[in-house]
Parts: C-alpha cells; structure tokens; sequence
C-alpha cells in the first residue's frame, strides 16, 4: 500500500512511512514531532481506509490517503479506486425479509411519535421503541402488520420508517400452527 501526502501545492507518493515523514519533516510550518509521527505510524498501521487529515492551523491542513496506485498518474487518474463493501450484517437481513416463512416474529421499530406537550398545549415528534412478537409469513408482513397496529392508535403524523431501513429488526422465534379456513 502506498501513501499520497498533499500541503497545498506540495504533493507525493510514497511507499513507506518513513518517506512520508521524512517528506513533512522537510516542510517548516507542519513542526513535525514525536506525536505527529506516532500518530501517522497508528494510522498507515490501522485498517482505517478512509483519508486522514491533519490540522497545522486555523483552515489549514495537510491530507494523508491510503492508497493502491503504483504511480502519481495513476493516483490521480483514479485508477487503483478501492470499492467499499456492503456490510455484510446489512445485507442478508434486506434479503430475508421477503423471505416466506410461516411463523413467530419479533419486529422491533424505531419510529417518530407525535405526543401532546401537557404544559404548552402544543405537539412534538417523540422517539418510540416499539416491539411487539406476532404470527406472519415474512419479515415485511411483520413490519406491515406492526405498522398497522400503531396507526390504529397513534397519531396520524407519527412517522414510521422504512421496513428495509435500520430503525426496523425482525427475528423468527418459530413455527406455529397454521389454522385451516
């Protein structure tokens, strides 16, 4: 992994930390000390992909970036561009949720409730954490059927969030009979 260091108009790549330092040290107004170095040595060492940014003063900053490019050109081309990975937690969860499975679901929402303020006579929105178990056939008819519930008895204004969203978390507790009609 090579580093791609920016102060102003003062710009390199590098491939070891050393360079890099060695690189700020020759520029006076960073002051490079035993801190600084310590802390670019954590970050070129961390797993942190993400840019880096140093304050030297008020509106004035010098940038570190991890990057894949063997050479300026291809640094500023774009060329070795990670792609940044879904989480894996979020995605079989979306997945699942259409899944048909005839059961006991336990359906936890995050949703904004309109409530009445005693005192001033006047509204606000309230966060409300609201779980509730019930027989569905998927994770989104759990969300619909929750949703269904609290309209009935909550203020048409009260906001519910998206069943895809992270403010709404199902499990499947299990199988149950299923009635015959």
């Amino acid at each position: 992994m090579n580093l791609y260091l920016r102060y102003f108009d003062r710009e390199i790549l590098v491939n070891t930390v050393d360079e890099a330092i060695a690189f700020l040290s020759d520029i006076d107004e960073i002051g490079m000390n035993h801190m600084l170095e310590a802390d670019i040595r954590d970050y070129v060492a961390s797993d942190v992909a993400y840019p880096k940014r140093y304050k030297i003063r008020p509106r004035v900053y010098f940038i570190i970036i991890k990057t894949e490019a063997a050479t300026m050109q291809d640094f500023k081309e774009k060329r070795a561009v990670r792609s940044e990975v879904a989480p894996k937690a979020a995605a079989p969860a979306v997945l699942r949720l259409n899944e048909e499975r005839y059961g006991w679901y336990e359906g936890t929402l995050d949703f904004k409730r309109v409530t009445l303020m005693p005192g001033t006579g006047k509204f606000q929105y309230r966060d409300t954490h609201f779980v509730a178990c019930c027989k569905a056939y998927s994770g989104q008819d759990c969300y619909n059927r929750i949703v269904d519930h609290l309209s009935q008895r909550v203020d048409s204004r009260s906001q519910f969030p998206s069943s895809k969203g992270k403010n709404f978390k199902f499990i499947y507790l299990g199988d149950c009979k299923q009635l015959e009609v």
